[in-house]
């Protein structure tokens, strides 16, 4: 033991004495995870509506009154031709054209039904999608209110089905709720990743693993001694994390703090042992950053933080069920929103402990050590 305290020493020593360091560990992060959130927003509002209006009714202006005070469309033209709202999406002023035929309101009242044509852009599929699912949702509000205005008059028929939902751990459906904690797990991941990875090969660079090799020190301890140490700033840029998060978005943890610290106690003893094993197979620091940086990014979009694991194809679930970052994102998650127990998470807890163990090892075992 007095072997590794010595070892744990020297790395505590000579990451505080890098003044450059220091800022790269504590103060980055947080600014990163002040601004990101701001960016990272899934919420699809502020689409662009070009309406062209053949008709000039009364229901019409309703309609489209309706669809402003919605809060997700501005309407950006008001046109009597499709040629002119085209010009818009060409010009990407504008996102979904809606189209009201003539005689719209003489269908409606006369017909007893009308039709209502829409063209998105489908460039950003998400943003088409999205905001065709939403004025397909007023719309079809407007139809009930239009046909509860002429139900009086006519006889009752079939009983209708009234719908009532509620959202549960995130009633607000308040985005910077779901993506706070994976920024979090994310920014912990890239700051422990690469300094772990860059470690090692730091050491061979500058001659000092040449007289480490000659030393008495065994493999598990010249390794223990690299890890610990970014085991330990790994917790202070979480707490520090779940700080800021308090603070700044209002994200209090419903879940055991006990609980989450010992997933993450578990996920870095996996992370850094992942980087101390590419930091054993480079040669020099730009090698060990460049694979670090290949690995990590598709532990990132891989990792259910933008895209949901579930949506994604049969063989890209299986490469991100072999990520640590995945198990941890989703736990995260678990624990800060919804207050899951430990019963809830025990299979992701093993499956990060299956690979702490393997990258470990596996670091141990390729890290020759000559004599």
């Amino acid at each position: 033991m007095r072997t590794l305290r010595l070892l744990l020493e020297k790395e505590f020593r000579q990451i505080f004495r890098d003044k450059g360091l220091l800022p790269v560990i504590f103060i980055l992060p947080l600014i990163q995870l002040l601004i990101m959130p701001l960016a990272a927003n899934f919420d699809v509002k502020n689409i662009n509506l070009a309406v062209v209006d053949r008709d000039h009714s009364t229901y019409t202006q309703q309609l489209v009154s309706k669809i402003a005070s919605s809060g997700y469309f501005h309407i950006t033209g008001y046109h009597n031709d499709y040629t002119p709202a085209l010009r818009q999406i060409e010009r990407e002023k504008a996102d979904i054209i809606m189209e009201v035929p003539a005689h719209f309101e003489q269908d409606l009242v006369k017909e007893n039904k009308a039709f209502i044509y829409l063209a998105a852009d489908a460039i950003n599929g998400t943003k088409a999608g999205l905001g065709s699912a939403y004025l397909t949702s007023i719309l079809a509000d407007y139809n009930n209110e239009v046909r509860l205005k002429w139900l009086p008059a006519q006889p009752a028929a079939a009983g209708t089905v009234d719908l009532r939902f509620s959202n549960w751990f995130n009633p607000y459906m308040n985005y910077r709720l779901f993506m706070v904690p994976g920024i979090l797990v994310l920014l912990v991941t890239m700051v422990c990743g690469f300094i772990a990875a860059l470690n090692i090969v730091k050491e061979k660079e500058i001659g000092t693993i040449e007289q480490i090799n000659v030393t008495p020190v065994k493999k598990w301890q010249f390794i223990m001694g690299k890890m610990i140490p970014f085991w330990v700033i790994g917790m202070v840029d979480f707490t520090l994390g779940l700080l800021l998060a308090r603070l700044v978005y209002g994200i209090i943890p419903v879940g055991n703090l006990a609980l989450l610290y010992m997933f993450l106690a578990v996920y870095l003893v996996a992370l850094l042992g992942f980087g101390l094993l590419i930091s054993t197979y480079s040669d020099n620091q730009l090698q060990a950053m460049f694979v670090a940086f290949f690995f990590i990014m598709i532990f990132m979009l891989m990792s259910g933080l933008f895209v949901s694991v579930d949506n994604m194809p049969g063989w890209a679930k299986v490469i991100a069920m072999l990520t640590p970052v995945t198990h941890f994102v989703e736990v995260v998650r678990m624990i800060v929103l919804k207050g899951s127990k430990f019963s809830d998470i025990q299979f992701q807890l093993l499956v990060e402990v299956m690979f702490a163990v393997v990258l470990n090892g596996w670091a141990i075992l390729n890290y020759r050590k000559t004599s």
